[in-house]
């Protein structure tokens, strides 16, 4: 599990909007982790951060969000909801299982894993700051603020 102060590990995400980020370059990226595509705390997140993309631009950070889901699934969301923010696919879990956002989770007594909902300030390949088990409702001012 990743916490503050520890480098990011070597990758290289391709976003929906069909550029690239490399999480070990120098500046600051805000890498969100969600569970899943057109749900509404996911959905309401996506939009928080799109709201407020221009502020990020401006503090000099990138935003970026990360799910399981395909990047087919990614630009419907997008599209559905006019987002600002680009996503990423972690379809084979290699990114989420690194940040320790993989987890077991339970709901009605059933067990299962699935994608913790947190959110990593990266500066210069480095987790700045580490926001874990979030709730959405003003956690992309909190974030701003951060930056």
């Amino acid at each position: 599990m990743i916490d503050e102060g520890d480098a990011v590990p070597a990758a290289t995400l391709r976003l929906s909007d069909g550029s690239t980020i490399d999480l070990e370059a120098p500046g600051a990226t805000v890498l969100y982790f969600y569970p899943k595509d057109d749900t509404s705390g996911c959905t309401r997140e996506a939009q928080d951060f799109t709201e407020l993309a221009g502020d990020f631009a401006t503090a000099g950070a990138r935003v970026v969000g990360v799910s399981r889901d395909e990047m087919k699934k990614h630009d419907k969301f997008i599209a559905k909801y006019d987002l600002k923010v680009p996503l990423a696919s972690d379809a084979d879990g290699a990114l989420s299982e690194a940040f320790g956002t993989w987890v077991e989770k339970s709901m009605y007594g059933r067990k299962y894993m699935g994608m913790e909902r947190a959110t990593f300030l990266i500066r210069n390949g480095k987790v700045a700051k580490a926001w874990r088990k979030v709730k959405v409702p003003g956690h992309a001012a909190e974030v701003l603020k951060a930056v």
